[in-house]
C-alpha cells in the first residue's frame, strides 16, 4: 500500500539552487579561514568582535567590560543584519528543510524554497531581537568570553557552562542564560502563526529550545577553540 505523503525531493532547479547555495557558502568560508579566530578588522582591546561562524565573543587578552545601551545596539546590528553568519545559518536550516519536505503544502519548487528562506530568516531575526532586548533589559552580558583559564577540559567546561550561565551588569556575577532560549522559542512560535496545517506552537516552540542547547555549545566549543583550529589549519607538512 501506497503512503499519501509526498516523499522529500528536488526538482532540477532546485538542485541548482542548492547546488549554487552551497557554492557561494563555500566561496565565503574559504576565504574566511583567517577570521576564523579574529576578523583582520578588530581592533586591540575592541569590545565589539562578531566572527562569522560563532558570533560575538571578547578575546581572551581582551578585559571584560560591561557594554553601553550603544555598544549594545552595535552588536545587535552586526549580529542580526551585516554579518554574514546569520544568512550562512538561515540557508543551512532552509536547504535541510526543503530536502525534507518540510511543510509540503508549500511545495518543493521555488516558491516553496522561498517561503521556508522568509520563515527561517523571520525566525532568527526575531530571536537575535528577543535576545538582544531581554539581555539589555536586564544589563546581562550577550558575548562570549574566551577562558581565561588553560587546559583543555578546563576550557571545555567553560565553554558548555557559558550555554547556561552569563553575566550582570558588573560582567562578574553569574545570571540564567535564560534569553536566548526565549528568543528561540519565541521566533519559533511567531512563524508557526502562518505555517500551513496549524503546527502545535508549544510542541515546536519546545523542539526550537532544545536545538539551541547544542547549538549554543558548538557555537562556544568553536569560539573558545578557534585560535588553535586556526593553527591547525595553517600548518604546513613537514617536507620529506
Amino acid at each position: 500500500m501506497k503512503s499519501n505523503r509526498s516523499a522529500p525531493r528536488f526538482g532540477a532547479g532546485m538542485r541548482f539552487l542548492a547546488l549554487s547555495s552551497l557554492m557561494m557558502a563555500c566561496a565565503a568560508l574559504c576565504p574566511a579561514q583567517d577570521q576564523l579566530a579574529d576578523s583582520p578588522a578588530t581592533n586591540t582591546g575592541s569590545q565589539i568582535n562578531v566572527n562569522w561562524l560563532y558570533g560575538s565573543f571578547v578575546p581572551k587578552d581582551v578585559p571584560l567590560k560591561p557594554l553601553d545601551s550603544s555598544q549594545r545596539l552595535k552588536l545587535y546590528f552586526r549580529q542580526t543584519y551585516t554579518t554574514p553568519g546569520i544568512y550562512l545559518k538561515t540557508m543551512g536550516f532552509t536547504l535541510a528543510d526543503q530536502a525534507n519536505n518540510a511543510y509540503p503544502e508549500w511545495g518543493d519548487g521555488f516558491g516553496g524554497f522561498a517561503k521556508r528562506l522568509g520563515t527561517r530568516e523571520a525566525e532568527f531575526v526575531i530571536q537575535n531581537s528577543v535576545t538582544a532586548l531581554g539581555d539589555g533589559i536586564f544589563s546581562w552580558e550577550p558575548r562570549y568570553d574566551r577562558c581565561r583559564c588553560s587546559g583543555f577540559w578546563a576550557r571545555t567546561r567553560h565553554a558548555i557552562i557559558r550555554d547556561f550561565v552569563t553575566y550582570d551588569s558588573t560582567d562578574r556575577s553569574l545570571r540564567p542564560q535564560l534569553f536566548p532560549y526565549v528568543g528561540a522559542f519565541t521566533g519559533r512560535v511567531v512563524v508557526t502563526t502562518w505555517k500551513p496545517g496549524n503546527p502545535n506552537w508549544r510542541v515546536e516552540g519546545y523542539q526550537a529550545v532544545i536545538t539551541q542547547v547544542p547549538y549554543g555549545i558548538g557555537a562556544n566549543l568553536v569560539a573558545e577553540f578557534a585560535p588553535e583550529i586556526v593553527r591547525m589549519i595553517r600548518r604546513k607538512p613537514k617536507a620529506n
